[in-house]
C-alpha cells in the first residue's frame, strides 16, 4: 500500500473540509479551495481528520492513491498558512517596483514589462531587486512565479536575469579572444 496514501490528514481547528462525492472543498483564514479528484478514490472525514482509500491495487489507482492525498494535504495547508516563492532579480539597471496591483520590471529591455496581479495570488516587492509570490493555491503560486520568472531566465555567462532564491545557476566560461593563451 502507499506509504504516503495512507496517513491520515489532520484537519486544524479553524479549517472546515466538505466532501461532496469526488470535489473537496476546503475553508480556512486564508480562503476557499476546491478541486474535483478522480471518482476511484474515496476521501472521508473521520475524527477530525481526512482519509483517502483506493478500491483495489491496479496500477492507475496505485499511482492516484499518493497523488490525491497529497494534493489535499496541499490545499489544507495552504488555506492555513499559504505557500510563496521568492525571486531574485540580478543585473545592472535590474528593477522592480509595485504599481497598484501591477509588477512593473526594468529587466535591461527597451520597454517595462509589466504583470498584473490574478485573483488568488498576491505579489510583495520588499526592495528593488526582490519579488515574493504568495497565495493559498501551491500549483497556482508556483505557475505564477515560473511565469514571472520566464520575462528574463538567468543566463549562465554572468548570471543576469531573475532566479528563484537559492537558485544555482552554472556559469559558463566566455568565449576566448584573439591571442589568448591556449
Amino acid at each position: 500500500m502507499s506509504r504516503i496514501g495512507r496517513k491520515p490528514i489532520n484537519i486544524p481547528a479553524n479549517v472546515t473540509v466538505n466532501i461532496d462525492g469526488s470535489v473537496v472543498t476546503v475553508k480556512g483564514p486564508k480562503g476557499t479551495l476546491t478541486k474535483e479528484f478522480n471518482k476511484n478514490m474515496k476521501i472521508s472525514v473521520e475524527d477530525n481528520q481526512v482519509i483517502v482509500t483506493r478500491p483495489d491495487d491496479e496500477k492507475e489507482n496505485k499511482a492516484l492513491h499518493g497523488l490525491t492525498r497529497t494534493l489535499v494535504q496541499n490545499m489544507v495547508d495552504g488555506v492555513t498558512e499559504g505557500f510563496k516563492k521568492e525571486l531574485d532579480v540580478l543585473g545592472v539597471g535590474f528593477r522592480v517596483q509595485k504599481k497598484g496591483k501591477d509588477l512593473v520590471m526594468n529587466l535591461g529591455f527597451s520597454h517595462q514589462v509589466i504583470v498584473p496581479e490574478i485573483e488568488g495570488i498576491t505579489i510583495e516587492c520588499p526592495s528593488a531587486n526582490k519579488i515574493v509570490i504568495s497565495g493559498a493555491d501551491k500549483q497556482m503560486v508556483g505557475q505564477f512565479a515560473a511565469e514571472v520568472r520566464e520575462k528574463r531566465p538567468p543566463e549562465p555567462y554572468k548570471g543576469k536575469g531573475i532566479r528563484y532564491t537559492g537558485e544555482y545557476v552554472r556559469h559558463k566560461e566566455g568565449k576566448a579572444g584573439k591571442g589568448a593563451k591556449k
